[in-house]
């Protein structure tokens, strides 16, 4: 399939009550792995990312080695790829756009688009990031491609405390609806796992909701009940191999 092809295929993926299931990879080798175990598309995690090339995560890994990693994922699979882009390495509206173009260069057809100020903390103004989604939907459009760019709101992440995520559903639906006016074409919502606020996002939102995967989070089938039309799972899978493989090199080192 062509690039343009993949990112028509990748948004018919997205269907309210029967959520696309991404297994979040890391490099080429996850990517073959999750694709020869059925994956209908590949997702990566920038934490993962990050710690599978010895980065912290919050744009660490150079974005050009970014870039490669994609372009390595892309040609080890026929499946799309959508890319953990953080906050587009840039702040400024244009810049953004830019480097997203350097990973459509690379064969991605979608990417994470979040909200967080990277690495100084809060969330940026709503017209703000609308500002800067609209500016990657423009670069491209001007391009012919149909980049799934799916807007990441941080809003539940950065409250630790979950008692208080009901209080700012509203804000997040607000932050959904102008995103999506925007350009985006997905709405994230990670560290969201009250099943009753995840129903009410996914009812008022015209975007597929995304919801990470975590202990705390329903099961895919309440996911789906609520309206859910993306699970992704985030770092977990990376942090589940690194453990097998700490387990398994143990027991070889092991004293005798």
């Amino acid at each position: 399939m062509t690039e343009k092809e993949k990112a028509i295929a990748f948004a018919a993926l997205h269907q309210k009550g029967d959520p696309l299931v991404l297994y979040n990879i890391w490099d080429a080798g996850s990517a073959k792995a999750v694709a020869d175990a059925g994956a209908k598309a590949l997702a990566t995690g920038s934490w993962s990312v990050a710690a599978a090339h010895g980065f912290g995560d919050g744009e660490k890994v150079p974005m050009e080695w970014l870039a490669e990693i994609a372009r390595l994922i892309v040609a080890s699979t026929e499946l799309p790829l959508t890319v953990d882009f953080e906050g587009a390495y840039s702040e400024d509206p244009e810049t953004g756009a830019a480097n997203v173009s350097r990973i459509l260069d690379a064969g991605a057809i979608g990417i994470n688009f979040e909200d967080q100020v990277v690495g100084k903390g809060g969330v940026h103004a709503i017209e703000k990031q609308a500002a800067r989604i609209r500016a990657i939907r423009d670069m491209a459009d001007r391009r012919g491609i149909p980049l799934f760019i799916n807007a990441r709101t941080d809003l539940f992440l950065q409250e630790g405390d979950e008692a208080r995520h009901a209080g700012l559903v509203d804000e997040a639906i607000a932050r959904g609806k102008a995103y999506a006016e925007a350009g985006a074409n997905g709405f994230f919502v990670p560290w969201l796992v009250d099943a009753g606020l995840i129903a009410k996002v996914c009812a008022a939102s015209s975007l597929p909701v995304n919801i990470m995967m975590r202990p705390a989070a329903p099961d895919l089938k309440t996911l789906a009940g609520a309206g859910v039309a993306r699970v992704s799972y985030g770092p977990g899978p990376y942090r589940a191999m690194m453990e097998k493989l700490k387990a398994a090199a143990s027991e070889i080192y092991a004293p005798r």
